[in-house]
């Protein structure tokens, strides 16, 4: 086998960058085991030597597509010119995280699946949500009051969002009417943050 190599060329990254989103596509529908390099490759539309030149193996493709996934879409960084109210920047932090999960619902499941069963994709799962807590609470020091804890209330923040997010596209208790989860998710975090 030939040595794995970084991308120079255009083409070549976007090569690179096709049997990433291809191949963690592909992974997230079908389940990790049940597919091999040589899948990957047909399904993103490329030779199988083109995976062993960018990849060790389908779990290098895994990590890179999860390593994306996590930045790009599962944490997403809300950034905006204008500062929000605090009304406003909560609302846009559940709204986003609700049509992420919407999205990619059958990419989120298999990662959450997948994380369980390794350590080393877990640490990796566990660095880009602590990336985000930083983010967020870095984010979130202009709009408190009392920034006493603002590490520990981000990583709280960032729960409840996650676990509304996953209520409403996931569990969907009949019982539970989605408006009002939002607005209570809203204002316990307003009482976090002041």
């Amino acid at each position: 086998m030939s040595e794995v190599r970084e991308p120079v060329k255009k083409t070549s990254k976007k090569t690179k960058q096709r049997i990433i989103e291809k191949g963690f596509e592909l992974i997230c529908k079908e389940g990790y085991h049940n597919i091999t390099c040589a899948d990957i490759a047909k399904y993103a539309g490329v030779s199988t030597g083109s995976i062993y030149q960018y990849f060790s193996n389908k779990k290098d493709i895994l990590i890179n597509g999860i390593n994306q996934y996590l930045t790009e879409i599962m944490f997403p960084k809300i950034i905006t010119q204008e500062k929000l109210s605090k009304e406003q920047l909560i609302k846009e932090l559940i709204n986003a995280s609700i049509e992420s999960h919407k999205k990619y619902k059958i990419q989120h499941e298999e990662l959450v699946s997948i994380v369980h069963q390794d350590k080393e994709l877990s640490k990796l799962y566990q660095e880009k949500e602590w990336e985000m807590t930083k983010y967020l609470t870095k984010y979130l020091e202009a709009y408190t009051i009392d920034p006493d804890n603002l590490l520990e209330k981000t990583h709280i923040i960032l729960g409840l969002i996650d676990n509304l997010s996953h209520e409403i596209i996931y569990h969907k208790h009949k019982k539970l009417k989605e408006e009002n989860l939002k607005k209570e998710t809203e204002q316990l975090i307003l009482k976090i943050l002041t």
